[in-house]
């Protein structure tokens, strides 16, 4: 086949490269599963090379029988002679062979999450861990940790010995991997772990794959771990003919053990490594691919390439700053119907890209009201998420004490002793009266014979569940749900857990309260009825079919791999994207920069990034500056839509690298942040001018409330939007918006920690930060 008619100079290069060490940095969207699969017909047919010395090794199985069915277009059936598979595929077929070795059977069983978790409880019963100390999920993500960076249970031991938890955990380790051997099992991470413990421990059986398998490929090498790295490497030592292939621009599961340094440093493990860079996309529209390039430069961990195109320059970045958060939700709902109108577009064009699930909420509602069909890829939707249905099945029973389908949800939810044999026994009386389960539980004492402690467990829960009921005609819903968050238990147990999946539910709690304090104020029925019947009128519809004509909604981490024509990156505030934690980490924000370089690589024809000035987090109003990454792309790459509108002067710490890399680039600080010339836009009219005060304006000590007079006081010039503010109580905020009230000004600042708050001028104890 004649590969320079069917690929790029670089995809060439790398496609007839095979001898040797080779590092492909395939850029977003530059064709790097045409160039392995070309490549491993190269091989086959060009060089007679054997299909079976060749190992390709990818992520997830869809991509490896993706890459086989390509193959196999190009060479036959002699891909059946390959192997093509991911690192788990690849090493269940090692240990069925070998693992005798080991001293297990070779007919082992595989332990999924459910096998996994069973046993673990035998482990802490015996061990006498109790799991409000420690949980079982904990103690498996520990040690599947440990498991990734290849630690025994020995050398964990050893080396937390004087650490009262890790020490447990250790134990627990220890006991659970001789329970798997005597159930002749594996776990999940158990398959790369052990298959490296094989080749180490056995010389001869190393050397037989590393005869068998002399030319390996490796996909998505910026995603491995360490055991994957070792995996990989020591099969590639005998012959060196590794290929890995990856974009470090691309690596975002660092949460997920993966390691930047495996491809940061290939060229330190193999010398004599070449390295092709893939640059030329066929993807997305030039101005598209300059803003990337402007965002990631910005990492120092990277190496050097810059994607470029053949294509259009495109439309320039369209960057819009809402009001609210609903108005960004509302703003985007115009966009895709217009975009759809005007272009001629479905609806499955559209993807709305955020940061976290919990995000979602607002552009369901707004799209349901909109009547714009949506499915979300990678996560539920939010009512419909376990920890939102719990609590709305509070409030549907305190709303309705006769629903016994939500009473048999909430009754041990969080566990408080009342098990499903006692829930039974409630349901069967209940039926034989012809009662609702309620009115069991109001007299069970009296009517059903009961363990002590179950009986204690039930009365303490009708009373918790009365004392709701009473409250419920007299509090806000929001008010009402954080009673039943803090009461119950529901929240803290949450907080405590060490899970990661309880902190993103945390979130979505938060984002809950939020939900109904904006029912609150735009609703003239308060009532939790009007909320609950609000709710369902949106929950009800489901079950979008995926190849339907809709809407995509998902997270950054979701996205990669995918395209769309139009993309919203929504969102975009330091304090969400980047995520507050990374405003203080330098590795955290260099993470959360690939993220959102890979968020901008999803775009082919259109990229809009949104941000609001105010959006509610737990019920209570907070403001976040434009996010920095939108301040990295160059002036000329963005056009902001609507009215002028200043951000927000950022946090201080790491994520001013971008407005210090626009200013080494000979842009002004404020011409960086779109305050002057071609700034950031709105289209709210309520948004007015600036209001200038006259600097002949005075108060005395005494018409300020006997406020300090001194150099520090902020000066009637100083008053305007986008200037940081401090106050005696309410700590330091940033001037939202000024307007005039009578002789006076009303300035509304939004503070760090207080929320918004509307002040006159003439009388609130300000200064200029």
């Amino acid at each position: 086949m004649d590969l320079k008619k069917l690929l790029n100079k670089e995809q060439y290069e790398a496609a007839v490269t095979v001898n040797g060490p080779l590092l492909i940095l395939a850029g977003a969207g530059s064709g790097k599963t045409r160039v392995l699969t070309y490549r491993i017909a190269h091989m086959i047919e060009d060089l007679d090379i054997y299909p079976s010395k060749i190992l390709a090794i990818t992520f997830t199985n869809k991509a490896a029988e993706e890459m086989r069915e390509r193959i196999r277009v190009l060479v036959g059936d002699q891909v059946d002679s390959m192997w093509v598979s991911t690192f788990h595929s690849s090493c269940v077929r090692i240990l069925r062979r070998e693992i005798d070795k080991l001293g297990y059977n070779k007919n082992f069983a595989i332990y999924d999450s459910y096998d996994q978790k069973v046993l673990m409880k035998q482990c802490m019963e015996e061990l006498n861990i109790n799991d409000k100390d420690i949980t079982d999920r904990e103690i498996i993500n520990k040690i599947g940790e440990q498991k990734d960076n290849l630690i025994s249970p020995e050398k964990f031991k050893k080396e937390n010995g004087n650490n009262f938890r890790l020490n447990k955990i250790a134990d627990t380790y220890l006991l659970y991997q001789k329970k798997l051997k005597n159930n002749n099992a594996l776990d999940f991470d158990d398959l790369i772990y052990k298959t490296v413990e094989l080749f180490k421990k056995n010389p001869d059986v190393l050397e037989f794959y590393q005869r068998k398998f002399q030319y390996i490929m490796v996909d998505e090498y910026q995603d491995t771990n360490k055991s994957q790295y070792e995996l990989v490497r020591l099969l590639a030592v005998a012959h060196k003919n590794i290929c890995v292939v990856g974009d470090d621009d691309q690596c975002i599961y660092a949460w997920r053990g993966a390691d930047i340094t495996n491809i940061l440093d290939f060229e330190k493990d193999y010398p004599q490594a070449k390295v092709v860079k893939l640059e030329q996309n066929y993807r997305s529209k030039a101005n598209i691919l300059k803003a990337a390039n402007d965002v990631i430069k910005n990492n120092a961990q990277r190496k050097n390439k810059m994607l470029r195109t053949d294509s259009d320059s495109g439309q320039k970045i369209k960057i819009y700053r809402s009001h609210s958060d609903i108005d960004e939700g509302m703003y985007v709902s115009s966009q895709i119907k217009k975009i759809k109108q005007e272009q001629n577009k479905s609806f499955k064009d559209f993807t709305v890209l955020y940061r976290t699930n919990a995000q979602s909420r607002i552009f369901e509602d707004v799209f349901m009201k909109s009547n714009i069909p949506y499915r979300i890829i990678g996560g539920l939707k939010f009512y419909d998420r376990k920890e939102i249905k719990d609590i709305m099945a509070y409030l549907k029973f305190i709303n309705n004490p006769l629903d016994d389908i939500s009473l048999r949800r909430i009754i041990n939810v969080p566990k408080r002793s009342i098990g499903d044999s006692t829930v039974q026994k409630v349901q069967e009386f209940a039926s034989s009266m012809d009662e609702c389960m309620y009115s069991v539980l109001l007299d069970v004492e009296q009517v059903l014979n009961l363990p002590t402690r179950a009986v204690s467990s039930i009365k303490k829960f009708v009373s918790l569940i009365n004392s709701f009921i009473r409250s419920r005609d007299q509090i806000s819903v929001s008010t009402l749900i954080k009673e039943i968050l803090d009461s119950t238990g529901y929240l803290q147990e949450l907080k405590s857990s060490k899970d990661i999946d309880d902190l993103s539910r945390v979130e979505n709690l938060k984002e809950l309260v939020s939900a109904a304090a904006e029912f609150e104020s735009s609703s003239e029925d308060k009532s939790l009825s009007a909320f609950l019947e609000k709710v369902t009128l949106v929950s009800d519809i489901d079950n979008f079919n995926e190849d339907a004509d809709t809407v995509v909604m998902m997270t950054v981490h979701s996205a990669k791999g995918l395209e769309f024509p139009v993309v919203f990156m929504v969102g975009m505030e330091n304090g969400i994207f980047p995520g507050s934690q990374s405003l203080n980490d330098f590795s955290e924000m260099e993470e959360s920069r690939r993220l959102c370089y890979v968020g901008i690589t999803r775009a082919k024809e259109q990229l809009y990034m949104t941000s609001a000035e105010t959006r509610r987090v737990f019920g209570r109003t907070v403001s976040y500056s434009q996010s920095d990454f939108i301040d990295e792309i160059s002036v000329d790459l963005k056009e902001y839509e609507g009215a002028i509108r200043r951000s927000f002067p950022s946090f201080g710490g790491s994520n001013n690298v971008g407005i210090n890399s626009n200013l080494n680039r000979g842009i002004s600080s404020n011409q960086s942040r779109g305050i002057s010339g071609n700034g950031p836009r709105s289209s709210f009219n309520s948004i007015k001018p600036p209001i200038t005060v006259p600097s002949s304006m005075s108060y005395t000590a005494t018409d300020r409330n006997d406020k300090e007079s001194s150099t520090n006081s902020l000066k009637p010039e100083n008053v305007k939007a986008g200037v940081k503010v401090k106050h005696s109580k309410f700590g330091v905020g940033t001037i939202v918006s000024v307007s005039k009230s009578g002789s006076d000004i009303r300035l509304t600042i939004a503070f760090d920690k207080m929320g918004i708050k509307n002040l006159m001028y003439g009388v609130a104890p300000l200064e200029a930060v």
